[in-house]
């Protein structure tokens, strides 16, 4: 089905004599990735949204993961760190024609908060509209909400673009780039914003198509019919090494390759089962043989997450001797058929994980033979991604491999709330720890969250110590530090990638002479 953009048919008519035929004639991008188009609401897409640069939040964030004005040009916080006030730039338009007012400000907002999200879980009791200003009212001191404000779930629509019930049925949003079409699941088209408060871009166009399979996006790339390809497979990679159409580029990103593990199974309710599962993992092999990354993951944060990686930590390494006496340790013998059990139990587990990512299924493969050499059975399940998090919620997940991008919240704090936070009766999230929590570790999250990452009476950095308080436990195995990987095409006369995974930076692009 193709949708429009949701304006007014005034508004189309007047689009539509501004795509005249010297318009339309515009040279295209071409933008393919394997994330599917789920509709129009931030809940679903928002994180497409933001790439291709239709919607824009309050706070941004800049190639060094640092906060920098977004549609808010300024913030402060009072002195009893209650009330925080934003101030919205001026002259900014939606793709509607309509101004940005702190009105409309508020209410996506307020329509964000009301939805499943980590705005929900900042102790808000008020966002009201002052003029040019926007007042968030807090019940207790929150120091991570700017940040939060930098979210994809906050990008600020429109008023038009929602129904009654606050469900966004257009794009409608202040970006370089506004909606021309969308045909979810598999493509959307953009143009360059006529009235956008920032620069106008050189690249007036751009078509982003969902494309599944990575050796169909490899064949779009090596055909010229695209000139962005993200989430390349070692193979695509190696093929389109020497193709004279397109250059390969590779950048870190905040995503960590996970193994989730589920602490109420009778085995890796024991730390040291769960470590035993670390040391029989080959990193450095899944890396470089099988990922064509420089190496694996040390620890769960990589080293572009300042403060949260903690140098000094002992990395993770494989170690089979000492895996197995683990095992031993925790009464877990050797059968005749080489698995292991504890009297009638069997240590035979699930591993599920997805194709959406295309290396996920070979890692998955890669583990299940590394699990075997240490007595674990391990039976591969490649399905839906859903699949995850429904077998958080009723309990029979027992291993899954995922990437998590640890900074989806600029501060990292945001993510380690929703994944590892919690209570003995609800802890750890869809993405996150499954039958583990800490108290202590909680209310050092939630002391950060309100207070900062100012050093401890010690001189310690609490970041650090969340991230040794994880490595310890191990309610997730990190494996690999995962690198963004794309091919670009030589029409293009230059290209950065965003570390940070928020933007295709359209609009710092150019076409080659």
């Amino acid at each position: 089905m193709t949708m429009s953009a949701g304006l007014t048919p005034a508004v189309h008519a007047a689009e539509g004599e501004a795509l005249s035929s010297r318009e339309s004639a515009v040279r295209r991008l071409e933008i393919v990735a394997p994330f599917d188009i789920k509709g129009a609401d931030p809940l679903l897409s928002g994180i497409l949204f933001q790439r291709m640069q239709m919607v824009e939040t309050l706070v941004d964030v800049d190639a060094t993961g640092q906060l920098r004005p977004g549609l808010a040009t300024e913030w402060s916080v009072s002195d009893d760190s209650l009330i925080w006030k934003f101030t919205l730039r001026s002259k900014v338009k939606f793709h509607d024609g309509s101004l940005l007012t702190a009105q409309a400000a508020v209410q996506a907002l307020e329509i964000a908060r009301a939805k499943p999200g980590l705005l929900k879980s900042v102790p808000v009791t008020d966002i009201v509209a002052q003029g040019d200003t926007l007042l968030i009212h807090l019940s207790e001191p929150f120091a991570a909400l700017p940040a939060y404000l930098a979210d994809y779930r906050q990008q600020i629509f429109a008023p038009s673009a929602y129904d009654d019930s606050g469900t966004a049925l257009a794009v409608i949003g202040t970006g370089p780039y506004r909606m021309m079409s969308m045909s979810p699941p598999l493509s959307l088209e953009v143009a360059a914003f006529a009235d956008y408060w920032g620069e106008q871009p050189d690249i007036r166009r751009a078509r982003y198509q969902a494309v599944s399979r990575a050796e169909g996006r490899a064949l779009m790339a090596e055909s010229g019919d695209a000139d962005f390809t993200y989430s390349l497979d070692p193979a695509s990679r190696q093929r389109l090494r020497d193709s004279p159409r397109v250059s390969l580029a590779s950048a870190p990103t905040p995503r960590t390759l996970l193994l989730k593990v589920n602490a109420n199974h009778a085995a890796f309710s024991s730390p040291d089962v769960r470590r035993a599962l670390s040391l029989a993992i080959d990193r450095t092999a899944i890396a470089q043989v099988v990922l064509r990354y420089p190496e694996g993951a040390s620890q769960l944060f990589p080293p572009m997450i300042e403060g949260w990686h903690n140098a000094a930590l002992p990395a993770l390494h494989q170690d089979v001797i000492k895996a197995r006496e683990l095992l031993e340790a925790a009464g877990w013998q050797v059968g005749e058929d080489g698995i292991r059990h504890k009297g009638d139990q069997r240590l035979a587990v699930s591993l599920i994980t997805f194709s959406d990512r295309p290396e996920l299924p070979l890692v998955a493969t890669v583990l299940e033979r590394q699990f075997h050499a240490i007595g674990i059975a391990t039976r591969l399940d490649i399905t839906n991604f859903s699949a995850i998090p429904s077998g958080h919620h009723d309990g029979s997940l027992e291993l899954a491999l995922f990437a998590r991008n640890l900074a989806l919240v600029p501060d990292p704090i945001g993510t380690l709330l929703s994944d590892y936070a919690g209570t003995a009766e609800a802890p750890g999230g869809d993405w996150g720890a499954m039958g583990w929590h800490d108290v202590d570790f909680t209310a050092d999250l939630a002391r950060m969250a309100r207070e900062g990452h100012g050093a401890s009476d010690d001189g310690r950095d609490p970041r650090g110590e969340a991230s040794r308080v994880l490595q310890d436990a191990l309610p997730v195995i990190p494996i690999a530090w995962y690198y963004q990987n794309l091919a670009i095409s030589n029409r293009l006369e230059s290209a950065q990638v965003d570390p940070w995974e928020r933007s295709f930076g359209l609009s710092d692009l150019r076409w080659a002479p």
